[in-house]
């Protein structure tokens, strides 16, 4: 008797735990669902918004309109090479912005780990500064920035994982290393300033803030790869990255290679914050609020924070460039500039309002 009363009790237990789990996974899957429900409306909103108006009904009409037929009138010239490129530039930009500060702070087990903070902006930076200033790079034609702003974006990240691999580096020293590159390439970006035109300065100066103004279908295609093909061998890390957020010793004693998957999502998060920021310029705060957003609401599994923490980033990258283009319309604001005046705020918010520890 004494026995079915205790296996009753544990099946009991069991089933409160159960159910305690599926609410916990019913609301994560709920956030993402929101998340793509906030990311179709603020596109919708954006797209009719500009200093040639047209109504919402007009927008799906001609979107409609130009899946078959070349765009003709002013308007359909309109949305379909101006306004749904910037969009949707805007929405892959904040997905592989967030999801490699989600990455970057899952391998270092740091919370102000980003793709900016370790040096990799400041690199891409210096790179379009050299092309823009002295002309000079690796591909001399009309991809001269953006072919050095990716090979310099690079460098800062193999530094880094030349570290983690000769020298047996710590996160915390990897985290230093990164922003050493940041002072490095930053000092470097200001004297070639310093010796610039004042014409080639302001260039160089509004590429480093950061941009959507640059968006077009022939620059999408090249962001959409690179976000495809980094996209699905992070997705494969979700567990690896579990295991590192007990710890390095509990990683290794599950069999996980610390050093060699430090180094594969490494070089992947870079890989897929060069191919973006080559394009956009350096858009600041995204991969570093985004994840935090996520981990305060959902938690920090892996596996539902990664595709969370992307469309967190594409719908804060969309707000921003939204309110950019309305602020002093038709003037059209940096949205580099409007992400750090979002970011920084938003960031303290979190940290200060946090009740508990969520890392």
């Amino acid at each position: 008797m004494a026995g079915t009363e205790a296996i009753t009790g544990i099946g009991t237990k069991g089933r409160e735990i159960k159910a305690q789990y599926n609410k916990f996974i019913g609301r994560k899957i709920l956030f993402i669902l929101v998340s793509l429900i906030l990311i179709g409306l603020i596109a919708g909103i954006s797209t009719t918004l500009g200093s040639y108006p047209i109504t919402v009904s007009e927008v799906y009409t001609i979107i409609w309109h130009g899946l078959y037929h070349d765009p003709e009138t002013t308007s359909e010239i309109v949305i379909w090479n101006l306004r749904l490129p910037r969009i949707i530039l805007g929405i892959l930009a904040g997905i592989g912005l967030a999801i490699s500060g989600t990455e970057m702070q899952g391998i270092l087990r740091n919370p102000l780990a980003s793709p900016f903070t370790l040096g990799i902006a400041s690199g891409a930076g210096f790179g379009a500064a050299l092309a823009i200033i002295l002309g000079a790079g690796f591909i001399l034609n009309r991809y001269l920035i953006i072919g050095n702003a990716f090979f310099f974006a690079l460098i800062p990240a193999f530094v880094i994982i030349g570290l983690a691999h000769y020298r047996s580096a710590t996160p915390e020293t990897m985290v230093l290393a990164g922003i050493a590159m940041v002072y490095i390439f930053s000092a470097a970006t200001t004297l070639l300033q310093y010796f610039a035109e004042p014409e080639a300065v302001k260039e160089t100066v509004f590429w480093m803030v950061g941009s959507l103004g640059r968006a077009s279908w022939e620059n999408l295609i090249p962001v959409s790869i690179v976000l495809i093909c980094c996209l699905i061998p992070l997705m494969w890390t979700v567990w690896d990255l579990n295991a590192l957020t007990a710890g390095d010793e509990v990683a290794k004693s599950l069999g996980l290679n610390v050093e060699r998957t430090r180094i594969m999502v490494m070089l992947l998060a870079t890989l897929l914050t060069a191919g973006i920021i080559s394009f956009t310029g350096t858009i600041g705060f995204i991969g570093l609020v985004s994840p935090h957003i996520c981990r305060m609401i959902i938690g920090g599994d892996h596996r539902f924070l990664i595709p969370a923490s992307g469309l967190c980033g594409a719908v804060l990258l969309l707000s921003a460039d939204t309110l950019a283009r309305l602020i002093i319309a038709p003037v059209i604001l940096p949205v580099g500039v409007l992400t750090a005046f979002m970011g920084g705020p938003l960031f303290l918010y979190l940290i200060l309002r946090r009740r508990k520890e969520y890392w």
